[in-house]
């Protein structure tokens, strides 16, 4: 993926159908299968982000230019005004005012990634699952140190990261913000789901994977 930063609150990106399929994505379930574009779109824009240093705040504008090779995208902030009544989008690079867009997949887009707002919800309303990368096993083996309870974790390998799949066994906010901030210092939420690590990647430890890791590894 050739990834351009425009300006602060704008990047534009180009990927190609052999690189989303290299991805393990399908060419034809990107436009019809709202799950797995989703899935796509968040771990291009968690590259970009770690690239590019592009975190995503709120809403999102997107343009989309498809060809026969793949896709230039263009993902844009937008911005709430002062009264946090409307939404802005900034001024865009002058290079960028005659970016041709496909009418038909910028549509469809924007009905999947046009709020982050609509991520959000789904987070609330899915979770009790989570699923963290880990750039290192060391920090795998620090994490397993703190003896957490409450939640079944499986662990995996995935293209040279770590994750961990987490599932929370009761609905308790207080005690899944405790765990989820000790994760946090060692690890990162990541958009990868569960179903593609059990596709794609490797399972290492089944249930309870923190306390094997901490047997064999403390």
């Amino acid at each position: 993926m050739e990834i351009e930063r425009i300006n602060e609150h704008t990047v534009k990106f180009y990927i190609s159908y052999i690189d989303i399929e290299e991805r393990g994505f399908d060419r034809e379930e990107i436009w019809y299968n709202r799950e797995r574009s989703e899935e796509l779109f968040w771990e291009m824009m968690d590259e970009i982000n770690e690239e590019e240093d592009f975190p995503i705040e709120g809403p999102l504008w997107i343009q989309v230019q498809a060809n026969d090779k793949g896709l230039e995208v263009i993902v844009t902030k937008a911005q709430l005004s002062k009264d946090g009544q409307k939404i802005e989008l900034p001024l865009l690079d002058d290079k960028l005012k005659d970016f041709p867009v496909d009418e038909n997949i910028e549509s469809l887009l924007d009905k999947h990634f046009n709020t982050s707002s609509h991520r959000e919800e789904n987070a609330q309303t899915e979770q009790l699952e989570f699923v963290m990368k880990f750039d290192d096993f060391e920090h795998v083996i620090s994490l397993s140190k703190h003896e957490l309870e409450g939640f079944r974790n499986s662990l995996y390998v995935f293209e040279g990261k770590y994750y961990l799949y987490v599932e929370f066994l009761e609905e308790n906010d207080e005690m899944i913000e405790d765990i989820l901030s000790v994760v946090l210092e060692y690890g990162q939420e990541s958009r990868v789901t569960i179903h593609r690590l059990d596709e794609y990647g490797k399972l290492i430890m089944k249930d309870n994977a923190l306390d094997q890791v901490r047997k064999h590894f403390s």
